[in-house]
């Protein structure tokens, strides 16, 4: 009987501590201000760079490559056709529309 007091005393207390450790952090958390880390800057701009130029064309040209393999296979469908189309505008016009919103939103 004694044993089970002694563990109950023990969780008690650990509990009691974990608050206190919540509390302190709490109390000694800093501001944090959205938009003005700029941790991340370099690794955007160089995905952004990616997509906007090379990697976009290559994406595209898979895209069509996949198309036109299905075409040959002998179903016909116009997601054959927009797919690779639709593509094309994202990777050309859908990179700065996705990043001027996260701007203004952030």
């Amino acid at each position: 009987m004694q044993l089970v007091r002694n563990n109950v005393g023990r969780a008690e207390l650990a509990i009691a501590l974990a608050l206190l450790v919540l509390f302190l952090f709490a109390w000694t958390a800093g501001p944090a201000f959205a938009g003005a880390d700029t941790t991340f800057d370099t690794a955007l701009n160089t995905f952004t760079d990616f997509l906007e130029g090379s990697g976009g064309k290559i994406i595209t040209v898979l895209s069509l490559a996949g198309g036109i393999v299905a075409l040959a296979s002998g179903r016909f469908s116009m997601g054959q056709i927009a797919i690779p189309v639709g593509v094309g505008v994202g990777a050309g016009t859908g990179i700065p529309i996705v990043t001027s919103t996260v701007t203004a939103t952030i």
